[in-house]
């Protein structure tokens, strides 16, 4: 009941994540199709600082007394919550900036990321429902309504693009409801799909450099990454894979929400 009460206290804190993460996206967005600066987007040592440092500041307003005062985390088959003290900071930093660039990995084919936050978000949701958070409910549930209208002309062959703008943003939102319904540890399985595409990626970087620097020739795990791309190299259709990550996505999903019934 006293979680819910501070949790009830706001939902401006997803909000500002998501307008902060959404106009850095959509910065590197019109930087590409405009082609300012050589068109490259917002290179990755300029992106970086600043996803860290909106990320360190939404963290602040989680753990912050005067804001939401979060320090716990809910671990399944644990009746109590965690508390972790001051390294929840840092620790909810580094969820939300891999989380906000994990989503937007995923959005290489048309309905993939989308479809697959509509689970995360509705997962969520009812996690905030059990605990009887019932403004992080409607939040999540909002969430779940604004995607499937996004969805309607983003499913394949989409005639609207979701970009960075939107990833970036629905990541970092994403990452900030788990933070405040306590089961962000459930993160990496509620959030499969986004997780692997973002693990492949580091799999095939540490891979490569590894095998070049014992061998002197890079080697790779995938056919490419993220993820999505080696199984479009395998011959699979692009409505194949957003299928059946979809159907991977909502079965991790509700194993998320049985464990966090524990």
């Amino acid at each position: 009941e006293e979680g819910s009460t501070r949790i009830g206290k706001s939902i401006l804190l997803p909000l500002l994540v998501m307008t902060a993460f959404g106009a850095l996206g959509a910065i590197d967005d019109l930087m590409e199709v405009r082609g300012w600066f050589g068109g490259e987007g917002l290179r990755a040592r300029t992106m970086f600082p600043l996803q860290f440092g909106l990320a360190l500041l939404a963290a602040i307003g989680l753990y912050h007394p005067g804001f939401l005062g979060l320090s716990e985390v809910g671990v399944p088959g644990v009746r109590e919550l965690v508390d972790i003290g001051p390294w929840y900071i840092p620790i909810a930093t580094l969820v939300i900036v891999w989380t906000a660039n994990a989503v937007n990995l995923t959005d290489g084919l048309d309905g993939l990321a989308a479809s697959t936050a509509v689970v995360t978000f509705l997962a969520y949701g009812i996690i905030a429902f059990l605990q009887t958070q019932f403004p992080l409910l409607s939040f999540s549930f909002t969430m779940v309504g604004a995607l499937f209208a996004f969805l309607w002309f983003n499913s394949h062959p989409a005639t609207l693009f979701m970009g960075g703008m939107g990833s970036l943003a629905l990541g970092a939102t994403l990452a900030v409801v788990a933070l405040m319904s306590f089961q962000w540890l459930l993160l990496p399985i509620i959030a499969l799909i986004f997780f692997a595409e973002a693990g492949s990626v580091m799999i095939q970087v540490t891979f490569f450099k590894l095998t070049r620097r014992l061998t002197g020739e890079g080697r790779r795990v995938f056919k490419m990454t993220p993820l999505h791309l080696h199984f479009e190299l395998l011959g699979w259709s692009e409505t194949h894979i957003t299928q059946r990550f979809w159907i991977i996505a909502v079965l991790a999903a509700m194993l998320g929400i049985a464990l966090a019934l524990l």
